[in-house]
């Protein structure tokens, strides 16, 4: 459903969210250990978030990457559309140019309640509430 960048960023989001206050940054390295994912992509997926004001990249030997603002402020749908864009909001399950209710493909009216229940789910789940959960035992980002 996600891609595997967006998988990265997500992950890569919850981590430094969920950070302890004190140590706010993370460099590349340390990301890319914690959420499993190469280096260099994960470089190129960091940068991304970064040009839409969701990271800030500070430079120097204490650097590193860190959430911009306040993690309840930030929705996890911010993250998708960052990296995937807006497919997942609006996209059809099989991939046509042109489906809608007028013109629905095949699986249309299946789909969209699950597109539907995804969309609310991303939209009202912040990037808080997920860390805090990481913090708490709840949930994990490495298995």
């Amino acid at each position: 459903m996600f891609s595997k960048a967006c998988k990265y960023a997500i992950n890569a989001m919850i981590y430094l969210a969920s950070l302890p206050n004190e140590q706010q940054r993370a460099g590349l390295k340390d990301i890319s250990k914690a959420i499993n994912s190469p280096e260099a992509f994960t470089a190129k997926i960091l940068q991304n978030l970064v040009k839409d004001e969701l990271l800030l990249s500070v430079k120097g030997p204490h650097g590193g990457f860190m959430v911009n603002g306040n993690a309840q402020k930030i929705y996890l749908a911010q993250i998708v559309e960052s990296i995937d864009g807006n497919m997942i909001f609006t996209g059809c399950a099989l991939g046509l140019k042109k489906c809608s209710e007028e013109h629905p493909c095949p699986v249309h009216h299946k789909f969209k309640a699950i597109k539907d229940h995804l969309t609310g789910m991303l939209v009202t789940t912040n990037l808080k509430d997920v860390a805090d959960g990481v913090n708490n035992g709840i949930s994990f980002l490495r298995y």
